[in-house]
């Protein structure tokens, strides 16, 4: 009998030169395929190609939206720490305010740190009868009065350089992109020192906020969400007026503040001015000053922290603070010991909170 399949495969072959399964026919069947699917791409109804991802810059805009909204600085509440360098773990310290580093601090939600900035000659005596273990440069340092006096009450071993810790500020920032934070510097440099110092931070001036390239006399506080998309998330306050052009700003023309202490038995707690030309109700047109608030006493001891830290901050706040300053809730508050309170429920970090969700 005849094949009729194998004579159909002959027939087709010879009309054509090629067997359909020859290489030239795979190659024509494989146009057509294309040539389809083309087509129903290009149909009406055919799925979209998928949008690239976001750039990270937008990505960074859209969390920094959804974490801070449209408040702008001036409506935002940080918790700061009093001192934030006399701790228990950067320095052999033997009277502190904070028992954490401030990194630890930063890591748990301080937000706000103060400093004092002090010139340290190098001292060839100190050098000496330390046996080796005081043998550092001149340079900008961290100390509670003069960086030669006593050991631990007025500077502590391993010395603090402020370069050092505004490294830190600069690489924990890097770390967390969505976060702001503000320095506050009792300051006794020159500017020229501070200015070196600073120069050899890594990041310092990219992360830097300047309020004259904002415009903020003119404009206000800008957005939180646009400082961070803008990178730029470092504020640095000195009580000396000559080093604007640092960047640095004199905090008695961008804040009001209250005068520190609550007193030896904690019981000052009326919210009176630090500054007697700055009423804490000031105000000036198309801007409101930062309001930093201290709340802590003469002598800082974990058990007056204790008792200071819950609920006589946050009525103090809310009775005293609020009326003296025409109703606004404070921009930053300052304590000693963050992590201690009363008992209450509250405690500073929740405070603040609560001031962030509030009218």
């Amino acid at each position: 009998m005849i094949d009729m399949d194998t004579t159909f495969r002959a027939s087709a072959g010879g009309r054509h030169g090629r067997s359909a399964g020859s290489p030239t026919g795979r190659t024509g069947l494989r146009l057509l395929v294309c040539l389809f699917l083309l087509a129903l791409l290009g149909a009406p109804g055919a799925a979209a190609a998928t949008p690239p991802p976001p750039s990270p810059a937008a990505a960074r805009a859209a969390e920094a939206s959804a974490r801070w909204g449209d408040r702008r600085l001036d409506e935002v509440s940080f918790l700061a720490t009093h001192n934030s360098f006399t701790n228990y773990a950067d320095s052999r310290w033997s009277s502190v305010n904070q028992s954490e580093s401030v990194r630890a601090q930063l890591d748990n939600g301080v937000r706000g740190l103060s400093l004092d900035t002090h010139w340290y000659e190098h001292s060839t005596w100190l050098c000496v009868i330390s046996f080796g273990s005081d043998c550092y440069p001149s340079d900008v340092y961290l100390c509670h009065g003069d960086c030669k006096t006593f050991a631990g009450a007025t500077y502590a071993l391993p010395r603090q350089s402020f370069q050092g810790t505004m490294q830190t500020v600069v690489d924990f920032l890097a770390s967390h992109p969505q976060e702001v934070v503000t320095v506050f510097l009792e300051d006794y440099v020159s500017t020229e020192q501070l200015r070196q110092s600073l120069g050899r931070v890594r990041g310092f001036d990219e992360m830097l906020f300047r309020p004259d390239a904002w415009g903020v006399r003119q404009n206000g506080w800008p957005k939180v969400a646009d400082l961070v998309t803008a990178g730029k998330r470092l504020l640095v306050f000195s009580d000396r007026s000559d080093r604007e052009q640092l960047g640095v700003m004199y905090d008695r023309s961008w804040t009001v503040s209250n005068y520190w202490s609550l007193g030896d038995m904690g019981n000052d707690l009326a919210c009176v001015t630090r500054w007697p030309d700055v009423p804490l109700d000031r105000q000036e047109p198309g801007f409101r000053r930062l309001f930093t608030m201290s709340h802590h006493r003469n002598v800082p001891t974990v058990l007056t922290a204790s008792l200071d830290n819950g609920a006589k901050l946050r009525n103090r706040i809310a009775d005293q603070c609020r009326t003296a300053t025409g109703g606004r809730s404070p921009n930053f508050v300052s304590v000693d010991f963050h992590r201690l309170s009363d008992g209450s429920g509250h405690t500073p970090a929740s405070i603040v909170a609560e001031l962030n969700t509030g009218p």
